[in-house]
């Protein structure tokens, strides 16, 4: 029996495809101005990996900033719910989940089955988000994935940059550069402070051990390390963290189409 997991963020779209509970075939892409057509190319890169049709799926489950206008999806699931049952796929002893999205941040506590039991969630600024980050980056003219790095060269107390909204701290960021002060510092400054924001918004649901972190974020050692530190836990990160909603989505894509097949009626669509 082979599920599919769609999840479709602001800035990325994922796809994931499991065979009898196992990871066969992933994808992600850049999200368009359509998200059904995002959703659409996810899915032809996890099939065209996987060697299989459309037709081949059994269910399908959407998640994320988009998942109510996948056209080929039989259910959509919020992502909060998505991202604690993929975290407990790849952490079975998981209780507190980071998810930072390009629009929002999620902190979330779950049970020993990936059940949600408690979230909080800031979606009122992009500061703290994925989308902030990408603001400075392209401000900077620097990879986002050397954020991270670049900022760990820093050593000391950096500037204090705005972690409540992103046009403030863009302009931070503009004077600190008409300063002459490094890149180096400048990113520590940036990373301290969507740390601080970060931990707040988990210390506010509840830290319990084991701390996963999913979604792009987990690919930032500035983030990781800083956060690590700051709640004094270490960090479980996925092997692929931007895939962990869509793992979740397709695990209740399969429980979906088990639960309806054993009942009795006409096979779901």
């Amino acid at each position: 029996m082979i599920s599919c997991g769609i999840d479709v963020g602001s800035l990325s779209g994922e796809a994931v495809l499991m065979r009898d509970g196992e990871i066969i075939s992933w994808s992600i892409v850049r999200t368009g101005p359509d998200s059904a057509a995002t959703a659409q190319e996810a899915l032809d890169e996890a099939l065209k990996r996987a060697d299989l049709q459309a037709a081949d799926i059994h269910f399908t489950v959407s998640t994320g900033y988009g998942r109510i206008i996948v056209p080929f999806a039989q259910r959509n699931i919020s992502e909060i719910s998505c991202h604690a049952k993929g975290a407990n796929f790849f952490f079975p002893s998981a209780r507190t989940v980071l998810d930072m999205g390009g629009q929002d941040c999620k902190a979330i506590r779950c049970d020993h089955a990936g059940r949600v039991t408690a979230f909080m969630m800031n979606d009122k600024c992009a500061a703290g988000t994925g989308r902030a980050m990408e603001v400075i980056a392209s401000l900077l003219q620097v990879k986002l994935e050397d954020i991270g790095p670049i900022s760990m060269a820093f050593q000391g107390e950096p500037r204090r940059i705005s972690n409540t909204c992103v046009v403030f701290a863009r302009s931070e960021v503009l004077s600190l550069m008409r300063e002459g002060v490094s890149m180096e510092e400048i990113l520590a400054a940036l990373c301290d402070g969507m740390t601080e924001r970060i931990k707040g918004l988990v210390r506010r649901v509840g830290v319990e051990k084991d701390f996963v972190i999913s979604g792009g974020i987990a690919k930032n050692v500035g983030i990781v390390a800083r956060l690590e530190q700051a709640l004094g836990l270490e960090a479980r990160i996925p092997p692929e963290p931007q895939i962990v909603g869509a793992v979740g989505a397709a695990l209740f894509a399969a429980e979906l189409f088990l639960r309806a097949r054993a009942q009795p009626g006409p096979p779901p669509a």
